[in-house]
């Protein structure tokens, strides 16, 4: 098994998401595996609790086989994008299913995690960067970095995208036509590159020199997260409470 699992939540081939995932794992020198979820069958957590007494989800698909590899690794790089604003439906199944990993024994606990989404709007990217942050740091991980990737209009290669009256083309400039010359591959966006490679780099040595996460959850919480999650906790605490009533 490898140390450290490269996760692309992006469907298109060697895309953007792709490039950025592999970059990272490259720089940090380790044994690593990379995974394309498009070409898994991984669907949403159905809420069995199946998985409850033993930490292996029941469902009938491909997570068991890659909860082994997640398992193993000493660190993760998850990448994802953002359609219509919102973190896609490959990572998000993806990291639903870990679930089935935290019961009673937390098996993810201490592992290194670094981001990264691609996206057209800031916001929409640091939203889905928050999501995962959350998550990970609920599951005892600590979140290393998270990186901010462009994306590219579909509509530049959908081949309809000067007749289209949804084309998005027009983004480029009232005259523009699709073109690949719009494309901005990730490796021209060289703040990002390089902080891609300087993550890998971080994860190479920490691993190498066994400094994994720490147990503690609130050990990696940056300040400004403090009272996002506080008041999460706040809405559990009240929505348990709401049940209790009610039984």
């Amino acid at each position: 098994m490898s140390v450290i699992l490269g996760i692309s939540g992006s469907p298109v081939k060697d895309s953007n998401t792709d490039r950025i995932v592999k970059a990272i794992l490259e720089s940090s020198g380790l044994d690593y595996d990379f995974i394309k979820l498009s070409e898994l069958h991984i669907g949403p957590c159905r809420a069995c609790k199946a998985c409850a007494h033993d930490n292996i989800c029941k469902v009938k698909d491909d997570f068991p086989a890659l909860a082994e590899k997640v398992k193993a690794a000493k660190a993760l790089v998850i990448g994802g994008y953002t359609p219509y604003g919102m973190l896609d439906a490959f990572t998000k199944s993806f990291l639903e299913r870990l679930w089935s990993m935290r019961h009673v024994h937390n098996l993810n606990r201490g592992k290194l995690v670094v981001t990264a989404m691609t996206g057209l709007t800031v916001s929409s990217v640091a939203q889905a960067n928050e999501m995962i942050a959350t998550e990970m740091i609920m599951e005892r991980m600590e979140v290393v970095g998270q990186l901010r990737v462009n994306g590219n209009v579909p509509c530049l290669t959908c081949g309809y995208g000067d007749a289209c009256d949804m084309s998005a083309i027009r983004l480029y400039g009232k005259d523009a036509h699709p073109s690949t010359d719009h494309c901005l591959p990730v490796e021209q966006q060289s703040k990002v590159w390089k902080k891609a490679i300087a993550l890998g780099k971080v994860l190479g040595e920490r691993v190498q020199k066994g400094e994994l996460g720490s147990s503690n959850p609130l050990a990696s919480i940056s300040l400004w997260r403090i009272p996002k999650l506080l008041v999460m906790m706040l809405r559990a605490r009240c929505w348990a409470a709401r049940v209790r009533k009610h039984r």
